[in-house]
C-alpha cells in the first residue's frame, strides 16, 4: 500500500528512512494534481471501513495462504488491513505525519505474518492487492466528482506505484528478519533439545515435545555415532579420549553416511571432544553392522557406534556407548561397533585395571631387547587373530608355522602363562588389547 506521493513543489516531501529504489520515475506531480489527490484520499479515509472489508474479502478470495488466518481470526486480520490502510492513506494526505507509522506499520506486519508463516509472496500480493484497490478508488472518487481531473491524477501514478514496492521492500526486509530470528530460535532450540537428550538430562515431559520438534518416534529404536580424529601417535592413557575440536565446532573430516540407509537421517550435534550423530533404527537387528560396514570414514578419522537403545529417553545412555566405542577404536582411525568389541570396550571402560592386567601379563616381556618383544607381540597377536591356527599364523607373518610355535613357547616361558589354558589365553587377549589401545 503505498504511502505518499512526492511533488516537485515539495508540498509532500519528507525524510526517507529507507534506501531509494535503484530505478524511479521522475515524478510528473504538479500543485493541482496533488490537490486532486487530496481529495480523493479525503474521501477514501471517511469511508476506510467499508475499504477494509472489500480487501478482506478480496484475500480471502484470491489469496488462499490468507484464509486460514482470516477463518481463524476475522476480527484480528481486519483489524491489521485497517491500521495499514489508515496510515498509508493518511500518508497521501499529510506525508510527514504519517510517513514513519506507515513504515512501523509495514514492518510490523511483514514480522507478524513471517512468525505465523504465512509465505513472504502472499503478504507481498496482499500489499499489491491493497495498493492495486486503493489506487482504483482514487480514481473512482475522482471520475465521480469531475472526469476531467483524472488526466491530472494521472500524473501521480508513478509516485503511488513506486511507494507500493517501497512498502514492498520494507516488508520483505522486516519479514527476512524476523525468518531469521526464527530459523535462530528453532536451530538453538532444537540444538539444546539434542544435547539435553545425548547427556541424559532432558526431562520426561519433555520428550512428547522433543519428538515432534525433532520430527523422531519418542519409541523407537535408536543408536548413537561418535566421530573424532585420530589421536596423534605416542598418546598415552591421558590422551585416549579423542582429538579436541573445541566447543560447538564441526569435525574436520565428518563421516558420510550411506543414503540408502534409515540412518543417514541422522541429527548431528557438536561436542568439545567429538560429534555425536542420532541415528534412528528401523531395519533388521543386523542393522548396525549394515550400517558400520557403509561408513565412508576419511583416513585419520574414528568413528564409534554404540548399542541400539529404545526410545528418546535412552540417547544418553546411548551416548555413553557411542563414546566408549570410540575409544576403542585403533589410534590411527577406523570403525568400530560396540557389540562386535566388547572386550575392548571393556578395556577402555577400566583402563586403570586393564593397565594392570597388561603390567601383570606382559611385563616380563618389558625385559627384552624391543625388537625381541615386538616379534613376540605381533606373533602373539596374529595367533589369536587367527584363532589359534598357526599355519594361519604364519601365512599372515610370512614364516613357517614351527617358527609362529617357537615363538610362543617362549612367550609361555618367559610369562609362565599357557596359551592353552582358556583363562590364560583370556588374560593375553585382554592384555594385548591393553595395550594396542592405551598405550601400556
Amino acid at each position: 500500500m503505498p504511502q505518499v506521493v512526492r511533488s516537485r513543489n515539495g508540498a509532500l516531501r519528507g525524510p526517507s528512512p529507507v534506501p531509494p529504489l535503484p530505478h524511479r520515475f521522475r515524478s510528473l506531480a504538479d500543485r493541482e494534481s496533488v490537490e486532486v489527490l487530496h481529495r480523493a484520499a479525503r474521501v477514501l479515509v471517511a469511508s476506510l471501513p467499508a475499504l477494509t472489508d472489500r480487501l478482506v474479502e478480496a484475500l480471502y478470495a484470491q489469496e488462499p495462504a490468507y484464509r486460514a488466518a482470516i477463518d481463524s481470526d476475522r476480527a484480528e486480520v481486519w483489524q491489521e488491513v485497517h491500521h495499514s490502510l489508515r496510515h498509508n492513506v493518511g500518508s497521501l494526505i499529510q506525508p510527514r505525519e504519517f510517513r514513519e507509522s506507515a513504515h512501523r506499520t509495514s514492518r510490523w506486519i511483514g514480522e507478524i505474518r513471517a512468525e505465523q508463516g504465512v509465505p513472504l509472496d502472499a503478504v507481498l500480493h496482499a500489499f499489491r492487492m491493497g495498493g492495486a484497490m486503493v489506487w482504483q478508488d482514487l480514481v473512482d472518487e475522482t471520475a465521480r466528482r469531475d472526469p476531467d481531473d483524472i488526466r491530472l491524477l494521472v500524473h501521480v501514478a508513478a509516485d503511488v506505484w513506486n511507494f507500493v514496492d517501497e512498502h514492498c521492500g520494507v516488508v520483505a526486509d522486516a519479514y527476512r528478519q524476523a525468518e531469521r530470528r526464527l530459523s535462530w530460535r528453532r536451530e538453538n532450540r532444537q540444538r539444546l533439545m539434542v544435547a539435553a537428550l545425548l547427556d541424559g538430562t532432558a526431562r520426561i515431559a519433555d520428550l512428547a515435545e522433543a519428538a515432534e520438534m525433532l520430527g523422531l518416534p519418542e519409541q523407537g529404536r535408536y543408536a548413537v555415532l561418535a566421530v573424532a580424529e585420530g589421536r596423534r601417535s605416542g598418546a598415552g592413557p591421558a590422551d585416549a579420549g579423542v582429538a579436541r575440536h573445541g566447543p560447538g565446532s564441526a569435525a574436520r573430516t565428518p563421516v558420510v553416511l550411506p543414503a540408502a540407509h534409515p540412518g543417514a537421517a541422522a541429527l548431528w550435534h557438536p561436542g568439545p571432544d567429538a560429534e555425536f550423530a542420532i541415528l534412528p533404527l528401523t531395519g533388521p537387528p543386523g542393522e548396525l553392522s549394515e550400517l558400520a560396514a557403509a561408513l565412508d570414514v576419511p583416513a585419520g578419522t574414528r568413528a564409534g557406534i554404540g548399542s541400539a537403545v529404545e526410545g528418546l529417553a535412552a540417547l544418553g545412555d546411548a551416548r555413553r556407548l557411542a563414546e566408549t566405542a570410540l575409544r576403542a577404536c585403533p589410534a590411527t582411525g577406523g570403525t568400530v561397533l560396540l557389540d562386535e568389541h566388547l572386550p575392548d570396550a571393556l578395556v577402555v571402560s577400566s583402563p586403570a585395571l586393564a593397565g594392570a592386567l597388561a603390567d601383570r601379563v606382559l611385563g616380563p616381556l618389558d625385559r627384552l631387547d624391543p625388537a625381541d618383544r615386538d616379534v613376540i607381540v605381533e606373533t602373539l597377536t596374529a595367533w589369536l587373530d587367527a584363532d589359534g591356527s598357526a599355519q594361519r599364523a604364519g601365512a599372515r607373518l610370512y614364516c613357517h608355522r614351527n617358527t609362529v610355535l617357537n615363538r610362543l613357547r617362549r612367550f609361555e616361558q618367559l610369562t609362565g602363562r599357557c596359551l592353552t589354558r582358556p583363562r590364560d589365553a583370556v588374560e593375553v587377549s585382554l592384555a594385548l588389547a591393553a595395550r594396542r589401545l592405551l598405550g601400556t
